[in-house]
């Protein structure tokens, strides 16, 4: 090894030791901050906006040392996670004193090393001080009975999937034992398929996980040919079989960590059915836990309602009307009492408020049951969200939709309550429609931005169109993979293969995607990576295209057509809704005139009109209208003037060279400047010229 090679090294070791010297350093102060908070009357442990202050900083500061901003935001939102856990323990241990008293700290889990359980539970307990030891159990129950009999301090159970569902086994537990939850964690689930050597898929025989993993991979599974899928007590434990049998045609569904413990190669990652998979875990104890009021916590309860009409309903409204938000009401079998039922509720709220125990007093009355499971702090609400650098300029004041879009005078509306869509029509709902895509909610009162490029075209290209619209505080990011040309020898998109680049690059800088589906057929597969889907103007009234994306839960924009009147515009929405599928977003993006100086007339007039007569979103794509590039800004701030929910425009790195629409497209300088301009709410008057 040459001595340079060596120097270097030596360097990135004393930079390694300062570093972790700092972060000691701020944990410390982090704790004398708990110190602080605990003898203060502190309305909220955590404060979002410093938070999203200080990631801005630091994200501005990484620029300007040549730094990535996802990479800066991803490590400090970690390091503030932790700071906050151990901001919660220190309060933790001040109100429950036996917590600090033991020596030695024992959690009990289902599986063995590498287990997701394992990793939950040492994720949980990695900010508690002393000794922890962790002990993997064979089943559920033994976790369960090791805490009920004091052998373990806490168990780490899992209660509930986001793709397999809920355990119904540690539901049963938790009724019936004496355990508290005192605690949740989230764990993210990145499945694995793993073997003794890197061998092909179509030498893989036999394939053996736990029950849940099996489920949670039942379309990758289902592709597999000639092998036998075989449940096993747990993910690292079958790992762990894959390696003691060394036989290489058999294969293991585990963690990452699982497969690098025991040895194994990793034939195929995410093979689960659906990208964003989770499993929450709860945490129990043999005692409960106080929290206080500084500390957004959650409720569990178990019950069983009075035999009678409308209890559940009025245990709910008492809820309710105590302000608690319901997060999750689950129903299982009451043991002995064939067609009764238990229901296990959870709810914000901590027992040691007064209106939480006073909530529960009345619920009691009508119940012959009632259990409470504990309060605990939350991981899985609004409030426990992680905050995000304020990235474009003026965002903070970021233009709004105004209400008064919509008109007072309602006599119109009724003129508006066609035949042809009556769940669409305001006459049915008065209160606009909200669409969440993850953290974005298009028709809020915050403009949403989408953009990116008009066909995905490499991984260079869409991962550059990402970047710069994370970094001007675009919302979500377009890009079309399959392509409806006018011409059969235009550039057709690269398909399913450009799909799978447009995820990456959304998962790589944390942004929703969209793109467009052309065939009835390609709904579900495309609506499986893709956060929204898109209904083009050719395809405005596909009405079998329309059908089959109104039975898939996946939202949808659908553009108006080219030669569609609002009324036709709305009936295809309510193809869309009449199927089941309530989240469709509307987009004018211009309709067809004898005008030719445009591509085609943007009908802003189009907007306040759609939003008197439907309480759907409706956003603009002014590019699609403009079809030249130095319009668009100009008309996305004449959009949001109308009251449009938002905006969606094409970008392009090199607009001059690309394979499809390049002369309508924004360079990344125009769009950091439109961005700039309807940042603060007030679009500034330029010349359409300036804004090329």
């Amino acid at each position: 090894m040459s001595t340079d090679v060596t120097k270097l090294r030596d360097q990135l070791d004393a930079v390694d030791h300062r570093v972790v010297q700092a972060l000691a350093e701020r944990f410390w102060i982090v704790e004398k901050l708990a110190r602080f908070k605990a003898g203060t009357d502190v309305s909220n442990l955590r404060d979002f906006a410093r938070e999203e202050e200080v990631l801005t900083r630091l994200v501005d500061l990484g620029k300007s040392e040549g730094l990535d901003d996802s990479f800066v935001t991803r490590l400090y939102r970690e390091i503030m996670d932790h700071s906050l856990r151990l901001q919660r323990e220190f309060l933790a241990g001040r109100d429950n004193p036996e917590r600090l008293t033991a020596e030695t700290c024992v959690v009990a889990y289902q599986g063995t090393d590498g287990a997701y359980s394992h990793l939950a539970a040492a994720k949980h307990f990695g900010s508690m001080k002393g000794e922890t030891r962790y002990e993997g159990l064979d089943t559920f129950r033994s976790v369960a009975e090791a805490v009920q009999s004091g052998n373990a301090s806490y168990g780490v159970l899992p209660v509930e999937n986001t793709t397999a569902g809920s355990i119904n086994e540690v539901y049963d537990l938790l009724a019936e034992c004496h355990l508290w939850i005192v605690g949740e964690e989230i764990q993210a689930v990145d499945h694995c398929l793993a073997a003794t050597a890197d061998a092909p898929l179509s030498h893989i025989r036999r394939v053996l996980s736990h029950p849940q993993a099996l489920a949670q991979c039942t379309r990758f599974l289902s592709t597999l040919r000639d092998c036998r899928v075989e449940p096993y007590t747990d993910t690292a434990m079958a790992a762990r079989k894959v390696r003691d049998d060394g036989d290489p045609t058999q294969a293991a569904i585990a963690s990452e960590e699982a497969v690098r413990r025991f040895g194994l190669s990793v034939i195929k990652r995410r093979i689960n059915d659906q990208r964003e998979n989770y499993t929450r875990f709860f945490v129990v104890a043999g005692k409960p836990a106080t929290y206080r009021q500084s500390v957004p916590c959650k409720t569990s309860v178990v019950l069983v309602v009075n035999h009678e009409s409308g209890a559940l309903a009025s245990c709910l409204d008492i809820l309710a009307s105590h302000g608690l938000n319901l997060t999750k009401i689950e129903s299982r079998p009451r043991p002995n009492s064939p067609w009764e039922y238990l229901f296990y509720v959870d709810f914000e709220g901590n027992v040691a408020d007064e209106n939480v125990a006073e909530a529960l007093r009345k619920v009691t009355a009508h119940t012959n049951y009632l259990k409470a499971l504990g309060s605990y702090p939350a991981l899985t609400t609004e409030r426990a969200k992680p905050a995000r650098p304020r990235r474009a300029a003026g965002e903070k004041g970021k233009a709004t939709t105004k209400n008064d879009a919509i008109v007072e005078d309602r006599s119109l509306q009724a003129a508006s309550d066609r035949e042809t869509y009556k769940i669409a029509s305001r006459a049915t709902r008065q209160e606009d429609t909200e669409v969440v895509i993850g953290t974005v909610k298009i028709g809020g009162p915050r403009p949403v931005i989408i953009a990116g490029p008009c066909s995905v075209e490499s991984r260079d290209q869409i991962m550059a169109c990402a970047r710069a619209v994370r970094d001007q505080g675009g919302d979500i990011l377009r890009g079309g993979c399959f392509k409806p040309r006018t011409s059969p020898y235009s550039f057709q998109g690269l398909g399913f293969e450009g799909l799978d680049l447009l995820e990456e690059a959304g998962r790589e800088f944390d942004l929703p995607i969209v793109t467009e589906v052309l065939h009835p057929a390609d709904v579900e597969a495309v609506a499986d990576k893709s956060n929204l889907l898109q209904v083009g103007a050719r395809n405005m009234q596909n009405f079998a295209l329309l059908k089959a994306i109104g039975q898939v839960d996946c939202p949808v924009i659908l553009k108006r057509g080219m030669m569609s009147s609002i009324d036709e515009w709305l009936s295809a929405a309510e193809h869309m809704l009449s199927h089941g599928n309530q989240q469709v977003i509307l987009c004018e993006r211009g309709i067809r005139t004898f005008e030719t100086a445009t591509r085609s007339t943007l009908d802003l007039s189009a907007v306040p009109v759609v939003r008197e007569r439907t309480h759907l979103p409706v956003i603009v794509d002014p590019s699609h209208a403009c079809g030249v590039r130095r319009w668009v800004p100009k008309m996305a701030a004449a959009a949001l003037a109308s009251g449009a929910h938002g905006v969606m425009v094409e970008i392009h790195p090199k607009p001059e060279q690309p394979m499809t629409d390049g002369q309508q497209a924004l360079t990344f300088e125009a769009f950091e400047r439109m961005m700039r301009d309807i940042g603060g709410g007030e679009p500034a008057v330029k010349d359409c010229v300036s804004t090329a």
